[in-house]
């Protein structure tokens, strides 16, 4: 079915507009009318919404529309469902709950308003959703608290709030989405086909998704194995335990089933699942900010604690931590920046007392070293420590050696925040803490696999 409409239309009608504040009806209009689309307000109840004519119905209005945006409460979606049905829209999108997620009656609901749309041929979204967002055309059709940052993350939620929250983290993070989808119930529109739509979507890098469970279950993993292909997907499941499954089924009333299922056909399909939303924004700012490769990194540390640490965590998580040949100890050996260095291995400690120039020598030395495929770089402050100037000689490095991904782990608080902020504005993913970078850097080898 084609979603082109949904996610790039000319004409938008939300039918339930308001200017009630703070009701999800006055959010979509406001938002919508940032998106610089021609947009048709919708309420029997009223004359105007924000100075603009309202209609009474979606068939009043003379004009053709692309996509209706529902948000009137649920026995009255069946007859506006019907009437957009008959205004021929491109694509719906249900905000509206007191479907499925609500027992037998709202099941009825909703298998009904599937008949509806799927005899006249019309996507549908949702019910019981946040909406979409667009970045790449400026279409905020959702009643989201917050526009994220334009770039090249998809992500796709079962839960409107979880949706709104990470939009609003995500800014602290620095990350930047193309689309944002808000899939709610799945009456019509399914998992397995916004994957498909992303799989195609040349603004798209990598996928994150938030998953309670699916439909179906054959389709998802077949989908989902193909267009891990070519995206990356990142999977944060939850409901994995009893009392999880019972929450989901009065959230959205997905089918659940046994967790262990779903990490084996996440694992055949090639997706990345992490454990918490903090993990999900790592790997996403990783997959977001530089390039995938093969397994073998170089670490260079001012603090021999942050690498063992490093190391640790590496041979945990299966990151191998390459043997320097005898081409890269010779340079090492040879750079008199490094004289004071008496070990030189991998991971490499150039001590408290390095300066920026030291930094340089190391990362110039690991950069070129053929059996080094990335580099780890991290750093903790003393007194003599120039967090600003490491970070911009890593910059130069990144334009230097592009080939090669450098991931930081600039470690600390008010000292470390403006190199962080240096670093990630130069799209070089930072994590404050070395699990969290290694994490990073693992999904960034898997994805290469």
């Amino acid at each position: 079915m084609n979603l082109d409409k949904i996610f790039n239309p000319s004409s938008i009608a939300i039918i339930g507009a308001s200017e009630e504040e703070r009701s999800v009806g006055e959010g979509l209009v406001k938002n919508l009318l940032t998106s610089q689309k021609k947009i048709f307000c919708v309420n029997p109840f009223r004359k105007k919404v924000f100075q603009m004519d309202c209609f009474g119905k979606i068939t009043d209005i003379k004009e053709s529309v692309d996509l209706a945006i529902v948000a009137v409460p649920a026995p009255a979606v069946l007859d506006v469902i019907e009437e957009c049905c008959q205004k021929k829209v491109k694509g719906i999108i249900v905000i509206s709950s007191g479907f499925q997620e609500t027992g037998e009656e709202g099941r009825k609901r909703e298998e009904k308003m599937k008949e509806i749309v799927e005899r006249a041929g019309i996507p549908l979204i949702g019910p019981n959703c946040l909406g979409i967002i667009n970045l790449s055309n400026n279409l905020n059709a959702s009643f989201a608290s917050a526009l994220p940052q334009k770039g090249n993350l998809a992500f796709l939620s079962q839960s409107g709030s979880l949706a709104n929250a990470l939009i609003d983290k995500s800014l602290e993070f620095n990350l930047g989405f193309s689309k944002i989808v808000s899939y709610g119930n799945e009456a019509q529109v399914d998992l397995p086909q916004l994957l498909s739509y992303l799989q195609d979507d040349k603004e798209t890098k990598a996928i994150l998704l938030y998953l309670e469970g699916v439909k179906r279950g054959r389709e998802f993993f077949e989908t989902a194995r193909e267009v891990s292909r070519h995206k990356p997907i990142v999977v944060l499941k939850a409901g994995r335990g009893k009392v999880g499954e019972k929450a989901v089924s009065t959230h959205t009333g997905s089918l659940v089933g046994n967790y262990e299922t779903y990490q084996a056909v996440f694992k055949q399909a090639g997706l990345i699942e992490v454990d918490s939303l903090e993990e999900l924004l790592d790997i996403g700012k990783a997959l977001s900010f530089t390039q995938n490769f093969k397994n073998g990194i170089g670490v260079i540390t001012n603090g021999g604690g942050l690498g063992v640490l490093a190391v640790d965590f590496c041979e945990k998580l299966g990151v191998e931590v390459s043997e320097l040949s005898k081409e890269t100890k010779e340079a090492l050996s040879k750079d008199k920046r490094l004289d004071k260095i008496l070990i030189k291995s991998n991971p490499l400690d150039i001590m408290g007392d390095a300066l920026s120039e030291r930094y340089e020598a190391g990362l110039r030395c690991f950069l070129g070293a053929r059996e080094i495929n990335g580099v780890l770089v991290m750093q903790s402050t003393q007194i003599m420590t120039e967090p600003i100037k490491n970070a911009k000689i890593i910059g130069e490095m990144k334009k230097e050696f592009p080939a090669k991904p450098i991931v930081c782990c600039f470690v600390g608080g008010p000292l470390v925040k403006d190199a962080v902020a240096y670093l990630e504005e130069n799209r070089i993913p930072n994590y404050s803490d070395p699990k969290r970078a290694i994490k990073a850097i693992k999904s960034l080898i898997l994805c290469f696999q």
